[in-house]
């Protein structure tokens, strides 16, 4: 099978291409697959590190209002169409398949003409432009959600499969936790709060807890808190007028990045976080219970929606961001970090939407496309 992916700008949209990607080359290790982004995203990074040659565009993202710099994004994009048939004419795909984002909206403008069979995944609980843009027009349309199925009626054919991560649920030994703990500096003996904004931190969710660490509210739990690379000298600064040491604060563990964070999300009592469509699903997979704050957007509030998914069912409690300073996360914490029997409760709730065998409910709706 010959496959373009379309895949640009951040892991939320990438790192599912590339999931897509490895499930094909599983099943069909003959098979060609090529991805189309743009020259400013992660996909720069991401896809050739997982082995798959990336051809990029001029595309952007559209935005309401009028100026030179939006007209002149609208322009490249479009015109970024003749390129996007160099491509394609070039490699000669079997099908088409995008995440969502700007990128599809040429990519797609240009496969569903030529009538190439076409798939979009998308993997919010409310469908992005692009997705709803071309849902009438594409052969299928993949989603994360059940509830996002009832946002696309216009679409031909839409499937749940969930989205895919390479987070998984795992046992782990006390002795094992233990070990981890220790290299992070922290207790067993107290509860474990995990903190994380993405990949880049969340500068709202890092001043709430710095000032709850100034306040020193965290006196019945420890934190362990992933200030994102950019924000940690920040933080640093700030913490230090008041003479704490970033390094060494009472039942707090600050750092930029967190590389086992399979192992913590795992080890972890509660998550404090975003609540990007990827995050809640590995909370589903890990079975956790988590305080989420929506990423707020002026075009359409998808992490609210994405969050609304785990709080209806009872798995988590949301803070909106405007609503979101030390006393706000503090009083969500402590009402429930002693309550075993809740946490234990909403994760027991979370592990109930985890998706089962994502990739493999991928490839088997694209294969039955594929013969179209």
């Amino acid at each position: 099978m010959r496959v373009i992916i379309s895949a640009a700008g951040t892991g939320g949209h990438i790192n599912p291409g590339i999931a897509i990607a490895n499930k094909i080359k599983e099943k069909e290790p003959e098979s060609k697959i090529l991805f189309i982004g743009t020259n400013r995203g992660l996909e720069n990074d991401l896809v050739p590190r997982a082995g798959y040659p990336l051809k990029t565009i001029e595309a952007y993202g559209f935005k309401k209002e009028v100026s030179l710099t939006n007209m002149k994004h609208i322009w490249q994009t479009i015109r970024s169409r003749k390129d996007v048939k160099r491509i394609i004419e070039a490699f000669k795909p079997d099908m088409v398949i995008g995440t969502g984002g700007y990128i599809c909206v040429p990519v797609f403008s240009v496969a569903t003409e030529k009538k190439i069979p076409t798939v979009l995944h998308e993997s919010n609980a409310y469908p992005g432009k692009a997705v709803k843009m071309f849902a009438s027009k594409v052969d299928l349309v993949l989603v994360g959600f059940p509830e996002t199925k009832t946002k696309l009626k216009e679409a031909r054919k839409v499937v749940v499969t969930g989205t895919p991560t390479k987070i998984r649920k795992l046992t782990i030994s006390p002795e094992k936790r233990k070990q981890i703990l220790a290299s992070f500096g922290i207790k067993q003996t107290l509860p474990v709060v995990l903190v994380f904004g993405g990949s880049q931190g969340a500068q709202t969710i890092n001043q709430a807890v710095k000032e709850l660490i100034l306040h020193k509210k965290n006196e019945k739990y420890q934190i362990i808190w992933a200030t994102g690379p950019k924000q940690y000298d920040i933080l640093k600064e700030e913490l230090e007028k008041h003479q704490i040491s970033i390094s060494h604060m009472k039942n707090v563990k600050a750092v930029p990045y967190i590389y086992n964070m399979e192992e913590m999300m795992n080890i972890a009592d509660l998550l404090v976080c975003r609540s990007g469509a990827m995050t809640i699903t590995e909370i589903s997979i890990v079975g956790k219970p988590a305080i989420l704050v929506p990423l707020p957007s002026r075009s359409a509030n998808r992490q609210e929606d994405n969050a609304m998914v785990l709080k209806k069912i009872g798995a988590a409690k949301i803070i909106l961001n405007h609503d979101m300073n030390h006393n706000t996360l503090s009083e969500e914490i402590d009402d429930i970090i002693d309550n075993h029997l809740e946490l234990e409760e909403m994760g027991r709730l979370a592990s109930s939407m985890a998706p089962c065998e994502v990739e493999e409910k991928i490839y088997e709706a694209i294969k039955k496309i594929k013969g179209l």
